[in-house]
Formats: structure tokens, sequence, C-alpha cells
């Protein structure tokens, strides 16, 4: 029986970033949270031009790191599609809509959580 590879979180957030930032997601931040909250390690935080987008994003996250063997402990918001959020245990994702995203403010929330710097991750528009 083949044995299920175990990811760090980081490795799993920067999954998360190479599959948003292929599929045009918009403004992708990386924050890492380990000392500010026990919810989680990291926080992704994503935009997407619209519902139809957001949408689009979160489920080829979740179909992307399925086939890695990373499956989500819980997703909301998928239903209205302005804001999904889903829960990898230690890594948290937000996609949100321009007007969520605006309205919700998380990187204010959390600004004093440290920004990693994902420029090597993400292409070239």
């Amino acid at each position: 029986m083949e044995e299920k590879k175990v990811f760090e979180p980081k490795e799993i957030a920067e999954m998360i970033i190479k599959v948003l930032d292929a599929r045009k997601g918009r403004d992708i931040k990386l924050l890492h949270v380990t000392e500010k909250t026990v919810l989680a390690d990291y926080f992704v935080i994503c935009g997407g031009n619209s519902t139809t987008q957001v949408k689009g994003l979160s489920d080829e996250v979740e179909y992307k790191l399925g086939l890695e063997g990373v499956t989500a402990d819980h997703v909301e918001g998928h239903d209205s599609a302005s804001w999904v959020l889903l829960d990898y245990s230690s890594v948290i994702v937000n996609i949100f809509t321009p007007d969520a995203r605006q309205f919700y403010n998380l990187e204010k929330l959390w600004a004093e959580a440290e920004e990693v710097d994902i420029s090597e991750l993400l292409t070239e528009d």
C-alpha cells in the first residue's frame, strides 16, 4: 500500500498559491499567523473578478490539492461565492469578490501577521 505524503503547512500554502496564480487569482497574499491565532499557521487571501471566478478558483484549489491527497476539512460560502473559505487545518484560504474583499478587509484585520514574500511563486502577468 502506498504511503500518503504528509505536507508541511507552508508546502500546502505554496501549492494553493500556485493553483490560484495559474487560474488568474488577483492580489494573492500569504500571511503567517502562527503567533497570532490558534486557527491556522497560514492564511491565503485571494481575489476573483466575479462570483463565477471565485467559485472556479475554489473548485480548482480543491481539485488540485485533492490530487495530492490533501483535502479541505471544511468549505464555506460556495453557494454565495462572494467569499469562499477553504479550511485545510493549518492553512485557511479566503477567496473574495472585489466588494467582499474590501468589506471584510482581512489584511487590515490581520495587519500584525507577517506577510510572506511569495513573488517567486507567482507568474508575471
